[in-house]
């Protein structure tokens, strides 16, 4: 797949700055895969828009990872906690620093490269919420960068497309809980010519087994969010229910257990949007994301939501 087939053009304000004032109140596009079918509702009218799909959601916790340092002036960004008890992490400015300092609680003991560092840190991150580059404003709430179902601490980033939930909407839907811990890669944009070129970094992930039982015996599942779609194509291409996976979805693709998708709208060059063209449709999500545009629906993290049936 040639990269520029991942490229669109977004008008700047249709980025979401801020998360709708009401979670279940953002805007929802639906696509209907058989018949092409789209409609415009509200996200408190997914529950009518579905037909017995049993809803899977990833319970994944972001972590407060952005930790300023004050000699030289810039930050390390906890990216995932290794087992050994240290983390992998993102730093700046990556040239002024040096393996074996300490900066403020940060121990920084190897450089990876590319701005990676494997570090120490003292207690628990106690930094600030993670924001992706594209939100300039200030967050007034924190806690609206987190799903209401946010329950194992461990990820970079915010599983977008479950921040629309409310729990009276979680507990109608009664969904099933799996997780994965949301690394930066999800969201690195891709810079191969190729989308083949591009390496994915492998990202945690766990699944109790009683979930993974009424998952597999399911006769359709809605999956909540990209992250979700990868735990469970991994784990029906026969993964164990506990590991890492580097499942990177693009078109083609054979979706063994995925029936129904939630997602918010992607950035253009991102796997994300690529994962939305394998389970939509290339030409298909071309057009949808024209239609969102025209239609002023908000973009990005904090912006809109899309169902695809």
């Amino acid at each position: 797949m040639d990269l520029s087939e991942l490229d669109y053009e977004l008008p700047p304000e249709l980025i979401a700055q801020h998360p709708a004032e009401r979670r279940d109140a953002s805007r929802l596009l639906v696509y209907e895969r058989e018949t092409g079918a789209v409609r415009h509702r509200s996200f408190d009218g997914l529950p009518s828009e579905l037909h017995g799909e049993l809803v899977v959601v990833n319970d994944t916790k972001v972590v407060p990872a952005r930790i300023p340092i004050e000699s030289p002036r810039g930050e390390v960004l906890l990216v995932e906690r290794l087992e050994d008890g240290t983390w992998e992490a993102l730093a700046r400015p990556t040239r002024r620093l040096r393996e074996g300092r300490r900066y403020g609680p940060v121990e920084l003991l190897e450089h990876l490269g590319e701005g990676r560092w494997r570090l120490r840190l003292d207690g628990e991150p106690e930094g600030d919420t993670p924001l992706p580059p594209y939100i300039t404003e200030p967050l007034r709430d924190p806690s609206r960068y987190q799903t209401v179902y946010a329950r194992e601490p461990g990820s970079a980033a915010a599983p977008t497309a479950g921040l629309h939930f409310t729990p009276e909407l979680l507990a109608a839907l009664d969904p099933v809980r799996v997780t994965l811990h949301v690394g930066l890669d999800t969201f690195r944009p891709v810079t191969a010519e190729r989308l083949e070129e591009h390496r994915i970094h492998g990202e945690r992930y766990e699944v109790e087994p009683e979930a993974w039982e009424r998952i597999r015996v399911a006769e359709r599942v809605l999956a909540v969010g990209t992250t979700t779609v990868r735990v469970l194509e991994t784990l029906a291409r026969g993964g164990p229910l506990a590991g890492r996976t580097e499942l990177f979805v693009t078109p083609p693709f054979e979706f063994r257990r995925v029936d129904a998708l939630l997602t918010n709208f992607h950035l253009p060059r991102s796997t994300l949007l690529a994962l939305v063209m394998a389970f939509a449709g290339i030409e298909e999500t071309r057009r949808l994301y024209r239609l969102a545009i025209e239609e002023g629906y908000r973009f990005y993290s904090f912006g809109d939501a899309m169902l695809v049936l």
